[in-house]
């Protein structure tokens, strides 16, 4: 273990806290590709904690003299945490297989609770052994694998189950809770770390505040992956009620800023708050665009291929107001899309509306030097056409009112249907609202 605790020291000495993180990675360096076999064959059930103990002391050492006095009962809370890491490193060794593990018998559920043993430790080392706040990059390394090993376990117990004899039929049985057994206990565990993070008290420049997005994004993954999108909504009230202890959301790196609004924006589409959804929206591809600016080599999507594959279609539809363009955009990544962007044709049918209603132009005035009053009376067949441009079928008048009804009904659009005389009727101020028209 002598390589990851001289790394371990360079870290803690230097109070780099991303470095700190990668040395509790499940996933070994790319320049040092043997690492965990390394840091297994090192030591052993019997001595691991003599010798990480040792390895700590050996390596601190070595830079800056013996650890001071304060620092011995830290080093208590870190050799918990190694120690854990190390009997976590040897189950996801035997799960994948490797050989120096001698055929031990290992599962992703093995591979979880062992983690999640390393991560309360490290919780631990927080309330027991004053760990400072520039090493919160752990929490999240910690928070991240945890999460990944319970979708692992899940799915392996959904394959085992599949292919037995069938489960257990018994009274209490709810198959959905099943599903997401382990899922729903790292949320627990994710909580915990929310909680640590939400009530420091510390003054913010020393405050454990700083790894308070990182984890609630974490969360929201969670949340959604388990259909239980409405339990994000208790974390924001959360944040809420402490927002004037909290950091401004600007100061925090832009990728944490950047999920948290997109997130904030697709609750806000499943509750059908369209206004407050494309704000966040907005707001997150505010947040990417600037990102991107400070990195002219490269748009925020090049890295994620896949990703701009998929999206990148979307968004572009939505902004042009391209309706037949957006279906066919959802159509080619229906397999991997939320079905929460299919909510987004709505903004798209809003943007293209607004361009007839802008087409129209103004009235007359009736004197002169009066300001100019849009044109507030569209025909239905008008915004029918708009709609069905690009379908080989054009949209009859029954189906384009009940769409536009819609809208109105959603608050997407201000004013009325006149059937009579086949005509929409739009407000003179906020026809749009949420667009400045």
């Amino acid at each position: 273990m002598e390589p990851l605790f001289d790394e371990f020291a360079a870290a803690y000495m230097g109070m780099k806290g991303y470095d700190l993180a990668q040395t509790l990675s499940p996933i070994p360096p790319a320049d040092k590709p043997d690492r965990l076999r390394a840091v297994w064959l090192s030591t052993n059930h019997y001595g691991v904690k003599d010798d990480v103990t040792h390895g700590l002391v050996q390596a601190l050492t070595s830079r800056s003299g013996y650890p001071r006095e304060e620092v011995k009962d830290e080093l208590k809370g870190w050799t918990e945490i190694f120690t854990a890491y190390w009997k976590a490193i040897g189950e996801l060794l035997a799960v994948d297989g490797d050989s120096i593990v001698n055929g031990r018998a290992s599962s992703w559920t093995k591979v979880y609770e062992a983690w999640k043993e390393m991560t309360m430790a490290l919780h631990r080392g927080y309330t027991n052994h004053n760990f400072e706040a520039w090493t919160i990059p752990c929490l999240y390394t910690a928070g991240k694998y945890l999460r990944a090993f319970a979708i692992k376990s899940d799915e392996e117990r959904s394959h085992n189950d599949a292919g037995g004899d069938g489960l257990e039929i018994r009274d209490d049985f709810d198959p959905e809770m099943e599903k997401h057994q382990q899922l729903r206990d790292c949320e627990q565990q994710l909580k915990r770390i929310f909680t640590l993070c939400l009530t420091d008290r510390a003054e913010i420049t020393e405050s454990r505040k700083w790894g308070i997005y990182a984890i609630i994004n974490l969360l929201f993954k969670t949340y959604f992956k388990l259909n239980s999108a409405n339990l994000a909504r208790t974390i924001l009230k959360a944040l809420s009620t402490n927002k004037g202890n909290m950091p401004p959301l600007e100061a925090f790196p832009a990728a944490q800023r950047v999920t948290f609004k997109y997130y904030e924006g697709v609750l806000s589409f499943l509750e059908e708050n369209y206004v407050e959804a494309e704000k966040h929206l907005d707001e997150a591809w505010k947040g990417c665009k600037k990102d991107a600016m400070s990195n002219k080599d490269k748009t925020l999507l090049e890295p994620f291929p896949r990703l701009q594959k998929i999206f990148l279609p979307l968004a572009q539809c939505i902004k042009r107001g391209d309706l037949h363009g957006f279906d066919l955009a959802l159509q080619q990544g229906e397999e991997e899309v939320y079905l929460t962007l299919e909510r987004g044709r709505d903004i798209a049918l809003r943007n293209l509306l607004r361009k007839v209603f802008l087409a129209k132009g103004f009235e007359e005035p009736k004197n002169p030097g009066d300001a100019p009053i849009r044109k507030t009376r569209i025909r239905v067949a008008e915004f029918g056409a708009a709609i069905s441009l690009g379908n080989r079928e054009a949209m009859d008048s029954d189906e384009v009112e009940c769409l536009l009804a819609n809208m109105i009904y959603k608050n997407l659009m201000k004013g009325y249907i006149s059937r009579e005389h086949g005509i929409v009727v739009l407000s003179k101020n906020g026809a749009f609202p949420g667009t400045g028209v």
